[in-house]
């Protein structure tokens, strides 16, 4: 006979991030609750903002990171986090250590295939914002290019 493990899934937590505000309101609170982050770094990082219903963050996660201009990113890490946790929503955010937040084909490419992944789960995607130099970011959300997602 066969035996099958059995598991138990756990989170640890790994310290936490001091902010002002916790409710990522609009993609302006967002970006002051995750830019503390990416303070420092020489490579590209994706991170997911994990919301409880009234938008509190509740948890921040590395996703991954990558090289000096392009990180590896699948759904499957991404919403983990935010089920393990019981997430309402999630916003994602990675930087670009070249200063500039455009974000490339691959980000809008990103977006689309997790805001589709985030409606089978039932967890949606507010937002991906890229963050650049000096406070610098876009909002995906602001340009308009998130389906129907709103704060």
């Amino acid at each position: 006979m066969y035996r099958v493990p059995r598991y138990t899934i756990s989170l640890v937590r790994e310290g936490s991030v001091g902010v002002e505000d916790k409710i990522a309101r609009d993609s302006a609170t967002a970006r002051d609750i995750l830019a503390p982050v990416f303070v420092g770094l020489d490579r590209e990082q994706c991170v997911v903002m994990v919301l409880d219903a009234k938008h509190k963050a509740i948890g921040i996660n590395v996703v991954s990171v990558g090289s000096l201009n392009v990180s590896i990113v699948h759904p499957r890490e991404v919403f983990k986090p935010a089920i393990l946790l019981n997430a309402a929503a999630v916003i994602l955010a990675h930087n670009h250590p070249s200063g500039d937040p455009t974000p490339s084909e691959e980000d809008h490419a990103l977006t689309n295939r997790l805001q589709e992944a985030g409606k089978c789960l039932g967890i949606p995607l507010l937002d991906h914002l890229v963050l650049g130099d000096h406070g610098t970011f876009m909002s995906f959300a602001d340009q308009g290019l998130m389906e129907g997602n709103t704060r």
